[in-house]
């Protein structure tokens, strides 16, 4: 059966079956609320930090914000439908709500990719070339910087959405446990080349640039860092780097195989979900651990305000 443009806003979609015992969805559901919380939790902690503390108004501090902006559009999108599908135990899902979910979980993967690629860049020119640094990174550069990635982000994928959302639909089935653009593109009979196409294009200007850029920075960083020859320039370039670089590149072919096997029917569904699924869980968890928390500044300044926090309480108590 077909559906044209109009009648598709009322058509309810079914979402993957996720397969899980009793005991399982009551483990996903636990896990899901605790995450979902930890994220909500730490990265408004993080943010509120950021915008209260005016030492913290410098660029690698404002884009970590958007990093976690980013991170928190993603949760948003994808736990909350997560943990309503295994509390009514329910896979069905509007296709509004669908499309929503899956235009809120690319922005913040696309966003992702490009933030860290700014934020290497930024780490590159502290260190690389320490002198020119405040001259090549001002506030009007910086804002520009952001202003080019959230409207790079919001056109690209928009852009995509658009024109997946253009087509009719004649199935009502999403191949994946959650919503994303290569699912909704499968839910149509129609010729999907132009967007498809569109897509790999995307992928390719955002996720290879994305790489090639953190990619040389970082090795640039390092080679700055040994032939300075002082042991805690090297120490701590590969304490930063080395776990900037872990985290960012099993983003990144998460991202990458996720969308590839898609296109490819010999890909295994089970992998292909398994790895969808990491790229939405994983990061939001770890940036604020990784990117925040382990900055020193950031972690001195919420210790700071826990312990007023703490001390105001004991005395209102009194």
């Amino acid at each position: 059966m077909s559906y044209n443009n109009s009648a598709r806003f009322m058509v309810i979609l079914t979402l993957e079956s996720l397969d899980l015992p009793l005991s399982g969805g009551i483990a996903i559901l636990l896990f899901g609320m605790i995450a979902y919380c930890f994220i909500l939790l730490f990265q408004s902690m993080l943010l509120v930090t950021i915008v209260v503390k005016r030492d913290l108004h410098k660029p690698m501090y404002i884009l970590l914000f958007n990093l976690f902006i980013c991170d928190l559009t993603g949760t948003t999108g994808f736990y909350p439908q997560l943990i309503c599908s295994i509390l009514f135990q329910s896979r069905e899902i509007s296709y509004p709500a669908c499309a929503l979910q899956g235009f809120l979980i690319h922005i913040y993967g696309n966003g992702s990719s490009l933030f860290l690629s700014v934020m290497a860049f930024d780490r590159y020119l502290a260190i690389c070339k320490p002198l020119r640094y405040h001259t090549l990174m001002r506030g009007d550069t910086l804002m520009k910087l952001i202003f080019i990635v959230w409207t790079v982000n919001f056109a690209t994928i928009g852009y995509l959405f658009m024109l997946t959302m253009s087509k009719e639909i004649c199935r009502t089935n999403i191949v994946d446990t959650f919503c994303n653009l290569p699912s909704l593109m499968k839910l149509s009979c129609k010729d999907m080349s132009v967007a498809n196409y569109s897509g790999l294009f995307n992928m390719a200007l955002v996720n290879a640039s994305s790489i090639f850029i953190t990619s040389f920075t970082y090795i640039k960083i390092l080679i700055t860092c040994f032939s300075s020859k002082q042991e805690k320039s090297i120490s701590k370039a590969i304490q930063t780097c080395g776990t900037h670089l872990v985290v960012y590149f099993t983003f990144e072919v998460n991202v990458l195989f996720a969308l590839i096997s898609h296109r490819f029917e010999s890909a295994s569904p089970h992998l292909r979900r398994a790895f969808a699924v990491s790229i939405v869980i994983f990061p939001p968890i770890f940036n604020p651990l990784i990117y925040g928390l382990n900055t020193q500044q950031i972690r001195q300044t919420i210790f700071t305000f826990t312990q007023r926090f703490t001390l105001s309480n004991r005395k209102a108590k009194n």
